[in-house]
């Protein structure tokens, strides 16, 4: 029987190929014993068999098959056609029941009755050596209800005939009948910040250290650049905080009264306060550092700090991936062992830290 709905801590590597990167990625990270909130996924085989049940997958690869992407406005009626053909068909009621009681079974676990939770895209062809799809899919956050749930499934299905998209398959040479998407369903966290971190400096590559965006409210806000985010670089030997950048955060996402995630203005005196302890600094590198051990490689991690949490148990794992730019690049640089070697160097000299605080 092939399988429909994957449980983060119950990671089967045999699945990975129907999870897509990101959902393989909160899989390996669980069962690591990293902290990562709780979920599942539906995977890919799912979404194949629903559109061919259905007739959607007949339909899209009428619409798309022909196209000529070259053609703006072509491109934009069949894009949202094709959106609009999955998320108006109903899951089919096989999947539909898998769904429900899934999400039953998680909000049973946590102990709260239509457990708030992100749904999250997650494309298989995003696991192609050359592929590049960061920020062409969908998430949605604060997601609550199985009739919700479904729906929000069937968007991220949608996700995958933006235009971008479409034209960034047919530019790469994927075929659509390869084009397939994992989701990832998992519980929600209401974070007092938020925000990335690369084990090493992307500005320059340099492996010894960490660097730390970070902003209030839900990530939303950095990862779409809509605010700038105070910035830190943590000295990955001595764990410690070599520079701290405190910019003016004019926004923040964060859940209105009717439970929506809405974008709004930061309070005056948060504006240009760090959004983070030199404590919670420390844990978010840490974290990373753990994340990147695991991986054997240089990572991008998304994380937050859980603001009803334990302040040792508050900073969480949202996703990590392997940071590209650097990675890519020939080591042309000092060996690692070097840069190390100065850092270690560096905080002898001068025990406080090198210190650039300014503000934005």
């Amino acid at each position: 029987m092939p399988h429909h709905i994957a449980w983060f801590d119950r990671h089967d590597p045999a699945l990975e190929p129907v999870l897509g990167g990101k959902n393989t990625s909160l899989g390996i990270m669980t069962m690591a014993g990293l902290p990562v909130p709780p979920g599942f996924a539906v995977t890919a085989t799912a979404y194949v068999k629903a559109l061919h049940d259905t007739g959607v997958a007949g339909a899209l690869a009428a619409m798309v098959g022909g196209l000529d992407v070259t053609d703006g406005v072509a491109l934009a009626r069949v894009a949202t056609e094709a959106r609009d053909t999955i998320t108006g068909t109903p899951l089919p009621p096989w999947l539909a029941d898998e769904v429900d009681e899934a999400y039953a079974t998680i909000s049973e676990r946590r102990g709260q009755a239509d457990l708030p939770v992100a749904v999250r895209s997650s494309a298989t062809c995003e696991d192609q050596p050359d592929a590049s799809f960061a920020g062409e899919h969908d998430t949605y956050l604060w997601v609550r209800g199985a009739d919700a749930l479904r729906d929000h499934v069937r968007r991220c299905w949608a996700s995958l005939y933006t235009e971008r998209a479409i034209c960034y398959r047919r530019q790469m040479g994927y075929g659509e009948d390869g084009a397939a998407m994992s989701v990832g369903i998992q519980q929600m966290v209401l974070p007092k910040a938020s925000g990335v971190a690369f084990t090493l400096n992307p500005l320059n590559g340099d492996r010894s250290q960490i660097a730390i965006d970070a902003s209030w409210g839900l990530g939303e806000a950095v990862v779409s650049g809509s605010v700038t985010p105070d910035n830190f670089l943590v000295d990955k030997v001595m764990g410690d905080i070599t520079s701290r950048v405190i910019s003016d955060k004019t926004v923040e996402h964060v859940l209105d009264e009717d439970d929506r995630v809405v974008e709004r203005e930061v309070d005056e005196e948060r504006r240009t306060a760090a959004s983070l302890t030199d404590d919670e600094v420390r844990a978010v590198a840490a974290l990373a550092r753990r994340a990147e051990k695991h991986y054997g490689r240089p990572q991008d991690v998304e994380w937050a700090i859980d603001g009803a949490a334990p302040a040792d148990e508050a900073v969480v794992l949202l996703q990590s991936r392997p940071e590209t730019v650097w990675s890519r690049k020939a080591r042309v640089a000092s060996p690692d062992s070097a840069n190390t070697f100065q850092s270690i160097v560096h905080n002898l000299l001068h025990p406080s830290g090198s210190q650039t605080v300014h503000l934005h």
